[in-house]
């Protein structure tokens, strides 16, 4: 199973509760930037401790990929000692292309163009901490949302699991699956 989360901003005291619940045994954990600064427009949330969630990254015993999102910088790379992707990733994983990113750069329409082009089975972003989970052709569209500072009406942190060709929507403190598509 391949855990996918985002918009994180150094709330330790919530990625500690879903590492424990969802992450413990999982192989791959997908990241789509925004790990540790809360940034200007985010307030402080009561489990904001990035110095915390710093290491316990340098701990994960499975790979973390991460997207640079518009609150990560270089320093978050030297303080996890983890690598910070670029603003874009693409990979391959169990034979289905990924593109991971945070989604702050490229408006919707140029990154469907982009999708299309490349044949992305999987794009995943975050940035609007609204959680979303849709396919258009091939692709499967994926916003994990945003486990601590969620945004949209009614809405809870969320998550997303990928396991075999399915994709879920978490609300992680619950458990209850919001949305579910498979891939291919």
């Amino acid at each position: 199973m391949i855990g996918i989360i985002s918009d994180t901003h150094g709330d330790f005291r919530v990625w500690q509760a879903i590492y424990e619940r969802y992450l413990q045994d999982i192989q791959l954990i997908l990241h789509a930037g925004d790990v540790l600064y809360h940034g200007p427009r985010n307030p402080l949330t009561a489990g904001y401790a990035p110095g915390e969630l710093a290491r316990h990254l340098q701990e994960l015993p499975v790979p973390l990929l991460i997207a640079q999102g518009n609150c990560d910088s270089q320093v978050d790379a030297m303080v996890t000692e983890l690598p910070l992707g670029s603003q874009y990733i693409v990979t391959i994983i169990n034979q289905v292309k990924v593109l991971l990113h945070h989604g702050h750069h490229w408006k919707r329409e140029q990154v469907e163009n982009l999708c299309r082009r490349w044949s992305v089975d999987l794009c995943i972003q975050g940035h609007t901490h609204v959680p979303s989970l849709t396919k258009d052709g091939v692709t499967v569209y994926l916003n994990p949302g945003s486990p601590s500072l969620p945004k949209g009406e009614g809405r809870k942190g969320t998550i997303a699991l990928w396991e075999d060709n399915r994709i879920q929507l978490v609300e992680w403190e619950t458990g209850k699956v919001i949305e579910e598509l498979y891939l291919k």
